[in-house]
């Protein structure tokens, strides 16, 4: 197990580091604009491929639901921390750029102060994401939760696994190839990860602790102090919000063509 702080510290080289590499060995290649946005999806790619392996490590050592422990719950938390804050930074960096990537590259980017209001306005969801997992899911993983439960812990990381998916569909559109069968192969990918590793992630940890208690599923909230089941809930809503929008872009690309009448 890392020294306390060291796991912090490699985390805040890490991920900035990897952007930077990334947009300068891809600038020759696709443009300052494509770079930047093309370094961000490798860097969420990269952590998401990461947690979702440490995750598994994680979840599959850990027989006992709430005792057994693994080095990797206190260290991969405190590593992964800084990649939440540099992530506003990377998502603003790619809202911004947008404009310019659908087809005005001779327009200048807007200014900063107008780009920062429109990125809020349009990902105000995702920053809060963000900044809860930094002040709050962090403090609950490293401290609050005194190394019970790594089990649990394992299996959060493991929601991460759909993050290349979206990623991959995002440089599709990028390069215009929306529709190719890559795509559709990758928007079916993303649907069945994303409701394997967030939706249903939530009931299979309530079964997991229900086993464990020996309670069936349904009598698992009332066993919990409804803090608990008020935390679950406010992971679940946006996880359900995006799934729905995922759904309806599915249902876009996939629908049969319109007959003209």
């Amino acid at each position: 197990m890392a020294p306390p702080g060291r796991a912090l510290s490699a985390g805040l080289l890490f991920f900035p580091g990897l952007f930077l590499l990334a947009r300068a060995a891809l600038r020759a290649r696709c443009g300052d604009t494509r770079a930047d946005v093309l370094a961000a999806r490798l860097v969420s790619s990269v952590q998401a491929v990461m947690a979702s392996t440490a995750g598994y490590i994680i979840s599959s050592s850990c027989h006992h639901v709430l005792d057994d422990q693994h080095w990797l719950a206190r260290s991969y938390p405190e590593f992964a921390v800084p990649y939440f804050v540099y992530d506003v930074y990377a998502m603003f960096l790619c809202h911004r750029h947008r404009g310019r990537l659908k087809g005005h590259e001779e327009a200048p980017p807007p200014s900063l102060r107008a780009a920062a209001a429109s990125y809020l306005r349009k990902d105000l969801l995702m920053v809060l994401h963000h900044a809860a997992m930094v002040l709050v899911c962090f403090p609950v993983a490293a401290l609050w939760r005194q190394d019970k439960g790594d089990f649990f812990l394992g299996c959060l990381l493991m929601a991460e696994l759909s993050t290349p998916f979206v990623c991959l569909g995002k440089v599709l559109i990028l390069f215009r190839l929306q529709h190719t069968a890559l795509y559709k192969v990758n928007a079916v990918a993303l649907l069945v990860t994303f409701f394997l590793c967030r939706v249903l992630l939530f009931p299979y940890l309530y079964g997991a602790y229900g086993a464990h208690r020996g309670l069936a599923l349904l009598e698992v909230p009332g066993a919990l102090p409804p803090l608990y089941n008020a935390a679950a809930a406010l992971l679940l809503a946006p996880q359900l919000y995006w799934f729905l929008l995922i759904c309806r872009g599915s249902w876009r690309l996939f629908r049969p063509p319109r007959q003209p009448p």
